[in-house]
Formats: structure tokens, C-alpha cells, sequence
């Protein structure tokens, strides 16, 4: 599974997933919730581009 970065630097990893937010590790990307924002900074999954 890819993974994500958002311009503010955090770094979506799906082994990791988000469990604070409520994604569990093993989502991948596609299947994080689109509502779901970089918990870092705010923003939203359009702000990500593939690692």
C-alpha cells in the first residue's frame, strides 16, 4: 500500500492508519473516510499527494 503526504509534512501510512481519528491500520488510502483530515494541520485527503 502507497503512502500519502500532506503539504504540512505529516505522512499517511497505512500500516499505520489513523487510530486516533478512527482509521484502522491496514486502511488503505481509497478507503480512508473522505471526510477524514490530516490530523497535524487540518487538511482534508484533495491536500495529499502519494509519497
Amino acid at each position: 500500500m502507497e503512502k500519502y503526504i500532506c503539504p504540512c509534512g505529516y505522512e499517511y501510512d497505512p500500516e499505520q492508519g489513523d487510530i486516533e481519528n478512527g482509521v484502522e491500520p491496514g486502511t488503505a488510502w481509497e478507503n480512508v473516510p473522505e471526510d477524514w483530515v490530516c490530523p497535524v494541520c487540518g487538511l482534508g485527503k484533495d491536500a495529499f499527494e502519494k509519497a
